[in-house]
């Protein structure tokens, strides 16, 4: 159900307010419908207020990221139940040219798990400060703590980014040069080729949740990625699709046997080859996905 906002916020800003909240939810939660849901909540709360806040973007940013704090605690118990690797459901809507860098960098599907390995508190001062550039006066004040607590929130976060090394290229063009050469090297299925667009120590994810056939832990280097792709290829049907689709910000890749998606792969990209690889083989997550693609 849509919430009417307030009568000084103008009725064409309202889906621009749906846009902030559910795009700070997303980045806390890795979910659409949660991230969906968090942000008609923080519409309703707009609705509600007794006036239409000073900033409205930034007061809908700071509620949604608020409510998905408890949201994150729970998820996260439940996620340690998972079986095999846990992904977030990817981002297939194209992001607006104007924004595709920072949409990019701060939905990539490599930071997103890195963000999962942080406390709920931790994630979502990295959000505010970093991706949304709240100062720290601001953070206290959201996540009721002192000034000195959240800046400390936010320097474990962004050591945990740079120890986990999330390496991102910023140039939009090279990300989709990478990502040809690589569907390329799919369809040819030929290990040289996909030896040469693959990094030494590429990481891929396999998301089955135990319904679709996945590797249970992560792959490691790139000889094993390459012949799990090849492995991959080789059981398709001879109908098979592959399709670059966004995913993330980024380019990626969409398989399917000609009449449903089997595989959907998000590629992070830096230093002219592929670095990760993060391919959600879980049905209900595809159709998650799916249903984001514009």
């Amino acid at each position: 159900m849509s919430a009417t906002p307030p009568t000084s916020v103008r009725g064409d800003d309202l889906e621009s307010l749906r846009r902030a909240a559910y795009g700070a939810a997303y980045r806390m939660l890795g979910v659409h419908a949660e991230a969906e849901e968090a942000a008609q909540e923080t519409l309703a709360r707009l609705h509600a207020a007794p006036q239409a806040p000073d900033s409205p973007r930034a007061w809908v940013v700071t509620v949604s990221t608020r409510l998905c704090v408890d949201r994150l605690r729970s998820a996260q118990k439940r996620r340690e139940a998972y079986v095999g690797p846990w992904l977030p459901e990817p981002l297939l809507a194209a992001p607006d040219p104007a924004e595709e860098l920072e949409l990019a960098e701060s939905v990539s599907l490599a930071l997103l798990l890195v963000l999962e390995t942080l406390s709920p508190a931790e994630r979502a001062a990295f959000l505010l400060h970093d991706v949304f550039g709240y100062g720290y006066g601001e953070l206290a004040g959201t996540l009721e703590r002192s000034e000195p607590a959240v800046r400390q929130l936010v320097s474990r976060a962004r050591r945990a980014v740079r120890e986990r090394q999330v390496r991102f290229e910023p140039d939009p063009a090279e990300r989709a040069r990478v990502a040809q050469a690589f569907a390329q090297a799919c369809v040819a299925g030929e290990m040289d080729a996909l030896l040469r667009v693959l990094a030494e120590d590429v990481v891929m994810r396999s998301d089955g949740g135990g319904v679709a056939s996945a590797a249970r832990k992560p792959l490691l280097g790139a000889p094993r990625v390459a012949r799990a792709i090849l492995a991959l290829r080789r059981n398709l049907p001879g109908a098979a699709t592959l399709e670059i689709v966004p995913v993330n910000g980024t380019p990626g890749m969409l398989i399917g046997d000609g009449e449903r998606p089997l595989t959907l792969m998000g590629i992070d990209v830096a230093d002219g080859r592929v670095t990760a690889i993060h391919a959600v083989r879980e049905p209900a997550k595809l159709a998650a996905a799916l249903a984001t693609l514009s």
